[in-house]
C-alpha cells in the first residue's frame, strides 16, 4: 500500500475508534440506567431493549458512515500533507538523471515540510556548485597536462629533423617540461588528498608553522626584493602537519611572487580571536578588484588572469590547495583586497575539541 492509503485507513480507523468509544460511553452510562422489563406507567415506555433494538441499526450506519468520511477525509488530507513530498520525489528524480538545476521552492508555512524542501535545495545547489567546479577543474587540469606533452613531443619532432640539433640544450629543456608536469601532478595529488581528508589528526601550532615556512621561502622572497615579516600568538589547532605546512606555504609563496617589482611587503601574523583561530597573510602588489579576489581560490587562477603559458611560476593551484586544506580542517579561506593593492588573505580554523 501507498504512504497515502496508510494514512487514509489510518485517519479512518481513529475516527471508527472514536465512533466505538462515544457508543460505548452511551452503552455503559445511559442504557444501563433503563430498566429492561416491562414498566406499567399506562402507556408504552420502552426498556433497555427495545432501546437497543431501536439503536443498533443507526448505530451501525452511524459507524459505516464514520468509517467512509473518515476513508475519504483521510485520503484528502493524505493527499494534501503528501504533496511537498511529491514535490521532493520529483526533484530527486530530476536530480538522478543529471538536471541539477531544478529546485523544489516550497511555498507555505515554516514546517517540517518546508525545512525538508528548503535542505533538499541547498544540497542541490551545492551538489551543483560542486559537479560544475570539477567539470571546470577537469578541462583545466587536461589542458595544462597536455601542454608539457605537447612541449616535448615539438621539441622531439624539431630535434628530430634538425640535423645541428643541440643535445644539451634539449635535454635542458625536456626537463623542464619534465619538472613542470611533476609539479602539476603532484599538486593534483595534494588537491585530491585534501578533499578526501585522509590525514591524522595531531596538534599543530600555526605560529611554527608560518615561521618555518617563511624561513623555507626567505631566498626567494630575497632574489625578489620582497621584505618578508612574521610574528602573532600561539595557535594550536588540530590536523595535519603536512598539510597545515603546505596551506601556509602556499600563502607565504604566492605573496612573495605576487608582489612589487621593487621594495615589495609581505606580513604573515597568527591569531587566537573569539571566532577561532587564524593565520592572515598581508602582501603589497597590483590592485586586485572584489570580483577578481572571489574567483582566485579557483583552480589554475593565476594572478589578474588566467595563465597558460610556461613562464609562469606555479601551476595555478596554490590557492586552491589552500582553500581545500582549509575546508579539509572544518575552516575558510576569505580573500580581501587592500586599497592600496595586494591581497589579503585570511584562514580561519576552528579550536581542537577537548582541553
Amino acid at each position: 500500500m501507498s504512504a497515502r492509503l496508510r494514512l487514509a485507513i489510518s485517519y479512518a480507523g481513529v475516527v471508527a475508534l472514536a465512533g466505538f468509544v462515544l457508543l460505548a460511553v452511551v452503552w455503559l452510562w445511559l442504557l444501563r440506567y433503563v430498566p429492561d422489563q416491562n414498566i406499567d406507567a399506562g402507556f408504552f415506555v420502552p426498556n433497555r431493549s427495545d432501546l437497543i433494538r431501536a439503536f443498533t441499526p443507526f448505530a451501525t450506519w452511524a459507524m459505516i458512515g464514520l468509517i467512509a468520511v473518515g476513508l475519504a477525509g483521510g485520503w484528502l488530507l493524505a493527499g494534501r500533507m503528501l504533496a511537498p513530498l511529491s514535490r521532493i520525489g520529483a526533484a530527486a528524480q530530476l536530480a538522478a538523471q543529471g538536471s541539477l538545476s531544478h529546485r523544489v521552492r516550497l511555498e507555505g508555512p515554516a514546517d517540517e515540510f518546508r525545512d525538508l524542501a528548503d535542505v533538499f535545495d541547498a544540497m542541490l545547489e551545492r551538489i551543483e556548485a560542486h559537479v560544475e567546479e570539477e567539470r571546470r577543474f577537469a578541462a583545466n587540469a587536461s589542458h595544462e597536462l597536455r601542454t608539457p606533452l605537447a612541449i616535448s613531443q615539438t621539441l622531439l619532432e624539431v630535434a628530430r629533423t634538425d640535423p645541428d640539433r643541440d643535445v644539451d640544450a634539449l635535454i635542458s629543456r625536456l626537463d623542464e617540461v619534465n619538472v613542470r608536469a611533476i609539479e602539476l601532478t603532484e599538486a593534483l595529488l595534494l588537491l585530491s588528498r585534501a578533499d578526501r581528508r585522509s590525514f591524522t589528526h595531531e596538534p599543530v601550532d600555526l605560529s611554527l608553522v608560518s615561521e618555518e615556512a617563511v624561513e623555507a621561502l626567505l631566498p626567494s622572497a630575497d632574489r625578489r626584493g620582497v621584505t618578508v615579516e612574521v610574528g602573532g600568538v600561539p595557535a594550536v589547532v588540530s590536523g595535519s602537519a603536512a598539510l597545515l605546512q603546505q596551506l601556509v606555504t602556499n600563502l607565504v609563496h604566492n605573496a612573495i611572487v605576487h608582489n612589487l617589482d621593487f621594495d615589495g611587503r609581505v606580513a604573515v601574523r597568527t591569531h587566537d580571536l573569539p571566532a577561532g583561530l587564524a593565520v592572515v597573510v598581508e602582501n603589497t602588489g597590483a590592485i586586485v578588484s572584489a570580483d577578481r579576489a572571489e574567483v582566485l581560490v579557483e583552480p589554475f587562477q593565476r594572478g589578474a588572469e588566467r595563465a597558460r603559458g610556461d613562464d609562469h611560476v606555479g601551476v595555478g593551484l596554490g590557492l586552491a590547495i589552500a582553500e581545500r586544506i582549509a575546508q579539509a580542517h572544518d575552516g575558510s579561506l576569505v580573500l580581501t583586497p587592500r586599497p592600496d593593492g595586494g591581497l589579503i588573505v585570511t584562514v580561519w580554523l576552528p579550536r581542537p575539541a577537548g582541553p
